[in-house]
């Protein structure tokens, strides 16, 4: 049961597919994702810093600081992208929904008459 006007049905669908082409929660995610690998390399370079020297040196502190600082950010990154994901999941719900009233994906719609 069609409950608006199809071209204004049509052009919610149309808009709901060009936000949901852009996946913003992926770049979140692969921020974090980076982030991390990131982290792990300058923690492990600062862990041998601080291992191998007799006195520990300024740059094993700021490398230190660095994989903190980049672990933040890497958790931040994938909190802030399991919010737009949630949102995302909502749009293609409603997108789902609007195609199906508008019967894009049943097959003998398509067909001749």
């Amino acid at each position: 049961m069609m409950t608006s006007n199809p071209q204004e049905l049509r052009a919610r669908l149309d808009q709901l597919q060009a936000s949901l082409s852009t996946r913003e929660s992926t770049t979140r995610f692969a921020h974090a994702g980076v982030a991390t690998v990131i982290a792990s390399l300058v923690g492990g370079a600062s862990g041998k810093l601080f291992y191998d020297s007799l006195r520990t040196p300024l740059l094993a502190w700021a490398a230190a600081l660095l994989s903190l600082g980049l672990l933040v950010y890497a958790f931040i990154s994938y909190r802030a992208g399991r919010k737009v994901l949630v949102d995302e999941l909502k749009q293609y719900e409603s997108m789902l929904a609007l195609r199906s009233e508008l019967r894009l994906d049943d097959p003998s719609a398509l067909l001749p008459r």
